[in-house]
């Protein structure tokens, strides 16, 4: 039993280290991502606000009028030994599912990652529509994101759906990381706005061309943009909670 558990503590260890290395670069990727993001929210959501009420605004940001169907991106990863990293995010799914539905709204999943399809393929398998594995083997691209981005769009101008959140990991350090769900159609604002942000959203500006074409073009990229940024998340989140796990593993062999 001793030899046992010293050569699971051998093999934990050095988990905890590759988990170390990798979570460097998923944390520098995943902060790096972050301004690029903000800036194109900001920049759809001034768009967004100069339009409101009208109904000449692209579909993606006035939305169908309904939320009868909703249609939730669960992002997960495809291998486990990170502690709770998945079990939070397909919590939180479940429980927004069920207030989904008790309140008469049919719910659709589209999943990103293996252990996630695993944990809900048993009780909500029909309504998978897609399901999406690999990812985190070989870390995120934008190629990925857009694809996903594309794949949704196209099925909500196809009348799928009303409504899509996508769930993810937020990062906040090796120890803490937050489920953060994300409305990405229709488009909503994401936060409160800081001084300076409000003080820029005040003034008058010229589109040219008009803000009708600006936002027809910028809001399928925003959608891809913050997919990407929350692909980023979490690799980076499940290496810290995986580098946490090992550790904890180790301590107590």
């Amino acid at each position: 039993r001793i030899n046992s558990v010293t050569a699971t503590q051998k093999i934990t260890s050095a988990m905890k280290m590759v988990a170390a290395s990798k979570l460097r670069r998923a944390q520098e990727s995943a902060e790096a991502a972050r301004p690029y993001a903000d800036r194109m929210e900001r920049m759809a959501r001034s768009l967004a606000d100069s339009l409101a009420g009208n109904e000449t605004a692209p579909a993606l940001m006035r939305g169908t009028g309904k939320s009868d169907t909703h249609l939730m991106l669960v992002a997960t990863s495809d291998r486990g030994l990170c502690g709770g990293f998945n079990s939070s995010i397909v919590r939180a799914a479940r429980a927004r599912i069920h207030e989904l539905e008790s309140e008469g709204a049919t719910v659709k999943l589209f999943l990103v990652g293996r252990k996630g399809r695993e944990q809900l393929q048993r009780d909500y398998g029909s309504q998978i529509i897609e399901s999406q594995e690999g990812m985190g083997m070989r870390g995120a691209g934008f190629a990925e994101a857009a694809a996903i981005a594309a794949n949704i769009t196209n099925r909500f101008e196809a009348g799928e759906f009303d409504v899509c959140t996508i769930y993810y990991n937020h990062f906040k350090s090796a120890v803490s990381q937050v489920v953060t769900p994300l409305q990405l159609i229709p488009f909503t604002s994401a936060g409160a706005e800081t001084d300076s942000e409000a003080e820029a959203s005040d003034a008058v500006y010229e589109f040219e061309p008009g803000e009708e074409e600006i936002l027809a073009d910028l809001l399928p990229r925003n959608i891809a943009v913050q997919i990407f940024r929350a692909l980023l998340e979490n690799g980076a989140s499940e290496q810290g909670a995986r580098m946490m796990a090992m550790d904890n593993a180790t301590r107590s062999a």
